[in-house]
């Protein structure tokens, strides 16, 4: 069950730098049996760099929206419309593991479903980690099928071995 003091509110620019460490932390402790360090800090570098998060809070279409419990930043997620018709992306959703399994990200995922329906999507995708379980498992609870495999360079020798996974809105 969430606390009645969590909500989600649009990241602002002034929010920027706190969403760069929390990622950070959770990135530093969630990944490092999946990936090596060294991956995580390249991608780090490569999604959370502060020009493009304030690029993408001006981006039409792109959402970055924060969890925030008693006052604090806990979590974040992103998503964008992706071009397709129906089709929306969840591209990043993250709860500090001090505060999982709270019901959290299902609070999360409750509201870009609610803005995907408003949008008139009937799909949401995302991409995550096949090594990833306690996330494919939350994300097979709220609905979503694992649709297939989906390897991307992401350069520097670096690969995204994920699953893409759908939800029909």
């Amino acid at each position: 069950m969430t606390e009645a003091r969590a909500h989600i509110a649009p990241v602002a620019a002034r929010d920027i730098e706190r969403l760069r460490a929390l990622a950070a932390d959770i990135w530093r402790r969630h990944y490092s049996s999946i990936i090596s360090a060294a991956q995580i800090e390249y991608m780090l570098n490569q999604r959370y760099d502060a020009q493009l998060i304030r690029a993408e809070l001006e981006r039409p279409g792109l959402w970055w929206d924060k969890l925030v419990v008693m006052g604090e930043m806990i979590g974040y997620a992103s998503y964008f419309l992706t071009g397709n018709a129906g089709e929306m992306k969840l591209d990043k959703l993250y709860v500090h593991p001090d505060h999982q399994r709270k019901g959290y990200a299902g609070m999360f995922l409750d509201h870009i479903v609610g803005v995907a329906h408003n949008l008139g999507c009937t799909s949401l995708a995302l991409t995550v980690n096949r090594k990833n379980a306690s996330a494919i498992a939350a994300y097979h609870k709220h609905g979503f099928r694992i649709a297939g495999p989906l390897v991307t360079d992401i350069g520097e020798g670096y690969v995204m071995d994920d699953h893409l996974m759908i939800k029909d809105l």
